[in-house]
């Protein structure tokens, strides 16, 4: 195991803290974490049932799988600090947008869909983009800290929207959302994402590594790579069930007879499960065979399945089944972004990752569905349970096949401007 080498954390705290709160404030974040405090509200208020609410996570997942291949793209094109900026401004817009939503429940299927082509600078890819041009010694770690931002969303954001809507109606929990982007971290990105170059005279020793060890192989490469392929399923499946499960624990339990906000306060302990997880788990990838790892983390949830099944009006089980889908679910986007850098390099990672985004959101977008299909067809909860305790045993075992990582020797000049 080798020795914790902070010099890269010297040099990039500052990068840290920003992308940290920009993936807290993405729009992929805010709606996601934000859904189960809202589903209830918005089903007395309009008088949508569960399984149609459902469908709005598939219609952010759409246009997150658009706004990904969009990102990667305009990022390399205009550089990562102007699209960044644009974006922030245009999320908080249209999530205010959404208080305008009508009757129909087209409306808020539109809404979610565009919210995050709106915010697509926003988006995971931007964010271990940029971290994975400053960090390569400590890449897994450091990815861990900043997608840690969205266990601070999934701890606060049900808190926040639950007092909200309490307090004022269902249009305050989207009014609190919508201020967050451009309160928080709009004045980070301002004051911290400054375009870097070697040409600039600063020291080399502060230049982000990764522009100088930029080797890796093409988007063309990698569709043939099976490895890729293993990533992308493997990811799919565990990502869509973290998914069903984080939309639905706070529906699921009510009907066992919890309050509303009883049942935002266990989710809670999702957001510092899914903390702790992703800085456990960043560590060790840096140390260790990062899919051995990879695969005991991601085989938590399938636990935590099977107590949702059999407990029955046990806060202490619920809390430990919620602690562990955070750990899996903490896991997820670090394990993601670390493989596709580790196995395939940094040489055209905006668009491979793109793609990846793209590819497991694409489950991500169908798996409410078919949730929403078994509740109606079992009226609970177990199909749900059933399907991702499968799923999570399957996609983390995936990983064990990917084998030792590769050598890139051949570095490149494709490193996009920030």
């Amino acid at each position: 195991m080798k020795n914790f080498d902070n010099r890269e954390f010297k040099l990039g705290w500052k990068i840290l803290i920003l992308a940290t709160v920009g993936v807290a404030t993405s729009s992929s974040s805010l709606l996601l974490y934000s859904f189960s405090a809202m589903m209830i509200p918005l089903e007395l208020a309009m008088g949508w049932g569960r399984s149609e609410l459902q469908a709005a996570i598939t219609a952010l997942s759409l246009g997150t799988i658009v706004a990904a291949q969009l990102a990667g793209w305009v990022n390399l094109k205009f550089g990562l600090r102007i699209v960044t900026i644009v974006s922030l401004i245009a999320l908080s817009v249209s999530l205010f947008l959404l208080t305008q939503i009508q009757t129909t429940i087209w409306s808020l299927y539109l809404g979610y869909f565009l919210v995050p082509l709106a915010g697509l600078g926003t988006l995971q890819i931007t964010w271990s983009h940029l971290v994975n041009l400053w960090f390569v010694e400590n890449r897994g770690l450091a990815l861990a800290i900043i997608l840690s931002g969205s266990g601070l969303a999934a701890a606060l954001l049900p808190l926040l929207i639950t007092w909200s809507v309490s307090t004022w109606g269902w249009q305050a929990g989207f009014i609190s959302l919508s201020v967050l982007p451009v309160a928080i971290a709009l004045p980070l990105t301002l004051r911290w994402l400054m375009p870097v170059s070697s040409r600039n005279g600063a020291k080399a020793a502060e230049q982000p590594k990764a522009q100088q060890e930029s080797g890796g192989i093409l988007l063309s490469e990698a569709l043939r790579s099976w490895r890729f392929w293993v990533c992308n399923l493997s990811m799919t499946l565990v990502v869509a069930c973290v998914v069903g499960l984080v939309t639905n624990i706070i529906p699921l339990l009510q009907d066992r007879g919890l309050s509303a906000v009883e049942a935002g306060q266990i989710f809670s302990a999702f957001g510092i499960s899914l903390i702790l997880g992703r800085l456990v788990v960043g560590y060790l990838i840096d140390r260790l065979w990062a899919p051995g790892v990879a695969a005991v983390a991601l085989m938590m949830p399938a636990l935590a399945c099977l107590i949702f099944a059999m407990a029955t009006n046990n806060t202490a089980l619920y809390i430990l089944a919620t602690l562990l889908v955070g750990i899996g679910a903490g896991a997820e986007f670090d394990i993601a972004a670390f493989l596709i850098a580790r196995y395939f390099g940094m040489r055209d990672y905006g668009r491979l990752f793109g793609i990846h985004l793209g590819l497991i959101t694409a489950g991500a977008a169908a798996a409410p569905l078919l949730f929403g299909a078994l509740y109606s067809l079992t009226g609970d909860y177990s199909g749900l349970l059933t399907f991702s305790t499968a799923c999570f045993i399957i996609g983390p075992l995936m990983l064990l096949s990917l084998g030792s990582y590769p050598v890139f020797r051949h570095p490149t000049a494709l490193t996009p401007a920030l």
